[in-house]
């Protein structure tokens, strides 16, 4: 497939996704996975291959430098503006992706001085039982049998084309650690959800990332599992990634995410209301030994009530930015 993208700098011209890939197999060994049930179908570029074989245009490199940094400063407390992560959990139509990311560009434009827009491309797709549709990294046309290969390049150039014809760098979910390099150069956000947000090579992994994290919390709805993630990617490391043995600095933007659970009976049990805060930032915060500044990520509806009855101080927080996206 080509793909095409406008550049108000340049001509219209080819980006190289109809390029195909060459596997090189002379440093590709089988050899120590005798004891495994492994079959190995196909060889896939690894991330530095990918790069060049389908790299992020420099127009995209800048729009993501830039983004970055707003999105930082809002973490960091330099900036009062707020973030909005907005779109489906899976994203595996390319057209329908683009259409909607290109909705949002009037509504950023017009709340631009408080909200920063993310929107939520997520290639990837968990499964409680390991069933089901995967996501566009695993199966790019959900009516066709599994090639990640063709995944790696239908992701790359969904997202590549939504930053070109939107402006707005995107979220996705970190499902497997060691395939972030396949999509780092293009992201502002990473998210870690409710079924991985405990697995130790998820929190190493989110320690050495420059982007905000965010760690849901599981479905069970635990806080603690949740808050240990955080304090586990904010610490540096020292792990094997990828065939290396790294080491981290930790990263300061991991933060929580509060998304409710279900309880044994299938009942949805939101988790963000203010006495799920108070529990959240006075009791279990206090129990792991860490809070940051970016620790809550959540709507409180009823807070400023309750808040005021305990004597506490509260500012109103200004809701007409928001207007536009419901409107």
């Amino acid at each position: 497939m080509i793909f095409l993208y406008y550049d108000k700098n340049r001509d219209m011209r080819l980006c190289p996704f109809d390029r195909p890939y060459v596997p090189e197999t002379k440093n590709r060994s089988m050899e120590g996975y005798e004891k495994m049930a492994l079959n190995f179908l196909q060889i896939l570029p690894t991330p530095d291959e990918t790069r060049k074989l389908y790299p992020v245009p420099q127009k995209v490199a800048e729009i993501k430098k830039k983004r970055d940094e707003e999105i930082r400063k809002v973490f960091t407390g330099e900036s009062g503006k707020f973030l909005v992560m907005i779109g489906p959990c899976s994203a595996d139509n390319e057209e329908a992706v683009c259409d909607y990311v290109r909705r949002l560009v009037p509504i950023q434009e017009e709340i631009r001085d408080k909200v920063i827009l993310i929107p939520r491309i997520y290639t990837n797709k968990p499964r409680t039982t390991g069933e089901g549709y995967k996501g566009i990294l695993h199966q790019p046309d959900p009516e066709k049998k599994p090639d990640p290969l063709a995944g790696i390049i239908a992701l790359r150039r969904m997202h590549i084309r939504a930053v070109e014809e939107s402006g707005l760098t995107a979220a996705d979910e970190m499902l497997y650690p060691e395939n972030v390099p396949y999509v780092d150069d293009f992201l502002s956000y990473i998210a870690v959800g409710a079924r991985s947000v405990e697995n130790q090579q998820h929190r190493l992994a989110a320690s050495g990332f420059d982007v905000p994290v965010g760690m849901k919390n599981p479905t069970s709805g635990d806080f603690t599992v949740m808050l240990n993630s955080v304090v586990a990617a904010q610490h540096g490391h020292s792990f094997i990634y990828r065939g290396w043995e790294v080491e981290t600095p930790g990263n300061e933007l991991a933060h929580v995410v509060l998304r409710g659970a279900v309880n044994k009976r299938g009942v949805s049990l939101p988790n963000y209301h203010y006495e799920d805060l108070q529990t959240l930032l006075v009791e279990t915060s206090v129990e792991v030994g860490k809070t940051t500044a970016a620790d809550v990520m959540s709507e409180v509806e009823d807070a400023e009530k309750k808040m005021a009855e305990a004597g506490m101080t509260i500012v109103e927080p200004d809701v007409e930015p928001f207007k536009a996206l419901v409107d």
